[in-house]
């Protein structure tokens, strides 16, 4: 599989409408914490969970076809049992970009965005690259670059 461009990256954040797949129920977890911060930088973010309606004060959405509009990019943050079925159900509602957090990544799920021509980050934190970034996802950033296992970005 290729690995994540620095091109694949600002592709993806250009989106400013997106799905975020595994938001949690319990409002705690780390998907939680990336909605709250990419609304916070003024993305429209979409969470989706087949489990729930409501998280809060946000509506969750139980999958792509019940989503208020029709969005392009995804952020999935699930189990990687499920990411490559993830990845297939969001092709099929026309996302053309996914960023797989780190965990959620599987060989399957990255052939899956191959085959069905999907652009994808995968291996990446979104909070490093998602300005303004806050100071510790700078500094994650800055160590991932100064250890060359960052993609370039011209």
């Amino acid at each position: 599989m290729e690995m994540t461009t620095g091109q694949a990256i600002r592709d993806f954040l250009e989106h400013k409408s997106l799905a975020l797949v595994g938001f949690s129920r319990s409002g705690r977890k780390f998907s939680n914490t990336v909605y709250r911060e990419l609304t916070q930088k003024g993305y429209r973010v979409f969470p989706i969970n087949p489990a729930a309606d409501q998280v809060g004060d946000v509506k969750v959405f139980k999958d792509f076809t019940s989503l208020p509009e029709p969005v392009s990019a995804a952020l999935l943050i699930v189990p990687r049992s499920v990411t490559a079925r993830v990845v297939h159900e969001a092709a099929d509602a026309g996302v053309t970009s996914v960023w797989i957090q780190p965990g959620a990544e599987s060989r399957e799920a990255l052939q899956a965005c191959q085959e069905r021509n999907v652009s994808v980050v995968s291996g990446l934190c979104i909070l490093m690259f998602a300005e303004p970034a806050i100071w510790y996802h700078r500094v994650h950033r800055g160590l991932l670059r100064l250890i060359r296992r960052l993609p370039v970005t011209p």
